[in-house]
């Protein structure tokens, strides 16, 4: 008995106007008006529901379950903390070690990029290690201070500057961590919507476009100071930059060679310990612990040297120094303080806040994702935004600027055996003894040596020749976004090169999924070979393989070979007036009329009208289909060759789902066939739908199920469903049901008086008898799928099975229709 809201919705349905019943889904009452009842009878029945709406927000919406497990897993480290070891401890060691003595020169130069003191990389790289482990889905990544983010920072940091004369050089800090925390926010908010798949909308074409052009717009920027050259903005396009570096060359200073030796030293040591680790396998874990503190080893040398050079310094000035020196680093957290926010400053980069949020996206992710496949563990990327954000919103109560993943220390910190996230305290533990007691070493490295360090950690950014050249041979249309990326950081800035290389990978996505092509497919029968012979197809299961199991079988190739299969091959229209075609990119509101549009040309092209001469008089014919001439309608010989339209089977495995638009035009597309095959129907099928929401929108359309007889249509139709053995007969309840169901059909048939009880056993026999189902009543069968839907298909095969049924059954059909009219004529 229905509800009393089913009965309301009902009522107020039928108020409004709304139809209900607005198909003619062949029920079980339907399937016994001709065709083999053991399709449905011998078989168990299985009707097909449709998925409601109250089961979506029961999948979407989360339940308390889902709720608690949301905020666990806020805090990722409590899933392995509790299983901490000493062996762990050990490997977690060396790697923060590691990684915190080559992070503390890197922090203080990157902080040169960033228009701050030294201090603040300090400060940044403290605390991006140390509140990261809480968060962190990853135990590779290092967070702290990186060149491109850095650049961004000072590139903004200066620009406010120029508009406005209250910001110098004192308090720079104010705009840097302002801009930490707005960014670190929205990239937090990301993070804890879960909607970290966001960032698999920036392509990797783009994401090496930006690597590449911001690492040469670096080193191209450091090279003047490394060489003492001033006199220009190193802040200017990057093309800029080299030209005024090669017209400043003859002004070069001692600080050139404080710079290219400590550069050619840098690769010099690495490529030794590289030959070296060749040469010795057994002491290669050695050689990269000495390779990885280059950098360490490089600016203690040149602080030496400059401490050499400049000890007798006057009153401690590093202004009179003979090569540019870091100067006075304060020791501890000087700038410690809460940051200040407003307006104002907001103002100063409200234009740069989506290049800098996407800097700290794709570093990240990319770095974290990259070390995640490489050391056989999955990250969670809206967990890693969210570390990322707290990060950035913590780390400015320090002092710190914005901080994301750093390349090259996370490849440091793999390779050098980290175990767990915890790693990183150890790192902070390492950068927090340099803020407090290596400060006053910090006075005399010279700033030609930071920027050898600079130009040596970005040149691993750089995407390598072979590497491009392998982008080519997969998607040349990508090399040149590439490109364009590239030039466009170098001769304009790194914010509109990550613009141009990302909208350029959204338009070819876009051009893509507007001019998808889909494929008429056609049948060949293929053999399988073994060495010089083919082999025999299976009789018998023997165990070994599945019963029946064809090595003879029927695939399906684009007619066109355009999948690149061998043209010699001749593909065979699957039956004369059936067409199958299959859709490549889905089937949406963006390419549901360019695949419509191709299917329909194709179909008018190799057809003909059912009935040429279906218009009364001369003038009823559309201007678009005029006939041959005005005083000859008839087709030519060349049209009557052609078949007439029969069926279309459409293959849905690559659509996942449909809309509103894409049913509308597949409904006129049938509409229009529909009347080119007059007074004959197209019947439509559906191969390898596998969502249920699409299914529910075709049926909704009048799609999967025959459409009602109409007047005067003499013929029935005749389903073929796929089924499949479950299981045997051994218990009397299946057996006793296995009985009821051929007392059923067997009353059915000789109420409706359509098959006979000799039928039946013929059917019975013959199942009896298949290799598919061998033994009879001992398997158990049930249909695949739902037989209110028949013409919903497990497979093409299916689908063209059925279709073939079909059309021979409505031609037998119109035989006998006509032979009846011929003998009523003639009585």
């Amino acid at each position: 008995m229905a509800s009393t809201r089913t009965k309301i919705g009902h009522g107020l349905a039928k108020v409004l106007g709304i139809k209900l019943n607005y198909r003619n889904e062949l029920g079980h009452e339907g399937l016994t008006r001709g065709e083999s009842v053991f399709s449905v009878d011998s078989a168990d029945s299985y009707v097909e529901h449709e998925p409601t709406v109250g089961e979506w927000l029961r999948e979407v919406f989360p339940n308390g379950r889902d709720v608690g497990r949301y905020f666990y897993n806020l805090l990722p480290f409590l899933r392995w903390i509790g299983f901490y070891n000493t062996q762990w401890l050990a490997g977690d060691l060396v790697a923060g070690i590691t990684v915190g003595a080559v992070v503390v020169p890197q922090g203080m130069a990157y902080a040169s990029l960033a228009a701050l003191q030294p201090e603040y990389g300090l400060y940044t790289s403290f605390m991006g290690v140390l509140i990261y482990w809480f968060f962190a889905t990853s135990k590779d990544i290092t967070i702290g201070p990186v060149a491109v983010m850095s650049t961004l920072t000072g590139n903004i940091v200066l620009a406010a500057a120029k508009h406005d004369k209250r910001w110098n050089t004192n308090n720079y800090h104010v705009i840097a961590s302002a801009l930490a925390i707005i960014a670190g926010a929205i990239v937090c908010f990301i993070g804890l919507a879960r909607l970290g798949w966001l960032v698999n909308l920036i392509s990797l074409t783009s994401i090496c476009a930006f690597m590449t052009g911001s690492a040469i717009n670096i080193a191209a920027g450091q090279v003047p100071t490394m060489m003492g050259i001033t006199g220009f903005s190193t802040r200017d396009a990057t093309y800029k930059v080299i030209i005024n570096t090669l017209k400043g060359l003859p002004r070069t200073k001692l600080d050139a060679a404080m710079g290219l030796t400590a550069l050619f030293l840098l690769y010099f040591i690495r490529y030794v310990f590289n030959q070296l680790s060749k040469r010795d396998p057994s002491r290669r874990k050695i050689y990269f612990f000495l390779n990885t503190l280059r950098t360490v080893f490089v600016i203690l040398l040149y602080t030496l040297i400059s401490w050499l050079a400049n000890r007798h310094l006057p009153k401690h000035n590093a202004s009179k120094a003979k090569f540019k020196i870091l100067g006075t680093v304060p020791r501890g957290f000087k700038h410690a303080a809460v940051p200040e926010i407003d307006v104002s400053i907001i103002k100063t980069f409200t234009s740069q806040i989506p290049a800098a949020v996407i800097v700290l996206l794709i570093e990240h992710i990319s770095i974290s994702k990259s070390f995640g496949r490489v050391n056989n563990y999955q990250i969670d990327p809206s967990q890693e935004l969210v570390a990322i954000g707290v990060s950035n919103l913590l780390g400015p109560f320090l002092g710190a600027y914005p901080a994301t993943g750093s390349f090259s220390r996370t490849a440091i910190k793999s390779k050098a055996g980290v175990r767990t996230p915890l790693a990183g305290v150890i790192t902070a533990l390492v950068v927090l003894l340099a803020i407090y007691a290596l400060t006053a070493v910090f006075f005399y490295i010279p700033n030609a040596s930071l920027s050898a360090v600079i130009i040596h950690a970005v040149g691993d950014l750089i995407t390598p020749p072979n590497t491009v050249y392998q982008f080519w041979r997969v998607s040349p249309i990508e090399v040149i976004i590439f490109f364009a990326g590239v030039i466009v950081i170098i001769f304009t800035s790194i914010e509109i090169g990550v613009y141009v290389t990302i909208g350029a990978s959204a338009a070819v996505l876009l051009f893509r999924a507007f001019k998808a092509q889909g494929r008429f497919m056609g049948r060949v029968q293929v053999h399988s070979v073994v060495g010089d012979h083919v082999l025999e197809e299976q009789k018998h299961n023997n165990g070994r393989g599945a019963v029946g199991e064809g090595l003879t079988r029927n695939v399906f190739l684009p007619i066109e070979h355009g999948d690149g299969s061998n043209p010699e091959v001749k593909v065979k229209q699957p039956y004369p007036g059936v067409f199958i075609y299959r859709f490549s990119e889905g089937f949406n509101y963006p390419n549901a009329d360019h695949y419509l549009d191709n299917m329909t040309e194709y179909i008018f092209k190799t057809t003909r009208r059912t009935n040429p001469n279906s218009y009364p008089r001369l003038g009823d014919r559309p201007w678009n289909d005029p006939g041959t001439s005005r005083s000859n309608t008839v087709q030519s010989e060349e049209l009557q060759g052609r078949p007439t339209l029969k069926a279309i089977i459409l293959d849905f495995s690559s659509v996942n789902n449909v809309d509103i638009t894409s049913i509308q035009q597949l409904i006129d597309v049938r509409n229009q066939l529909d009347r080119y095959a007059a007074p004959d129907t197209v019947h439509w099928h559906f191969a390898n739908v596998n969502n249920r929401w699409t299914k529910r929108a075709l049926a909704a359309a009048g799609f999967g199920y025959p459409s009602p007889a109409g007047e005067g249509e003499l013929h029935r139709w005749k389903p073929i469903f796929s089924v499949a053995d479950i299981g045997g007969y051994s218990s009397a309840a299946n057996a006793a049901e296995y009985d009821y169901n051929k007392r059923q059909a067997r009353r059915r048939s000789d109420v409706e008086g359509i098959e006979t009880e000799q039928d039946h056993s013929v059917i019975n026999k013959t199942i009896s008898s298949s290799a598919a189902y061998k033994g009879g009543a001992s398997s158990k069968i049930a249909v695949v799928g739902g037989i209110n839907r028949p013409l919903f298909h497990a497979d093409l095969t299916a689908a063209l099975q059925s279709a073939i049924a079909n059309v021979e059954h409505r031609a037998l059909d119109s035989d006998d229709s006509a032979s009846d009219l011929h003998k009523d004529r003639i009585g």
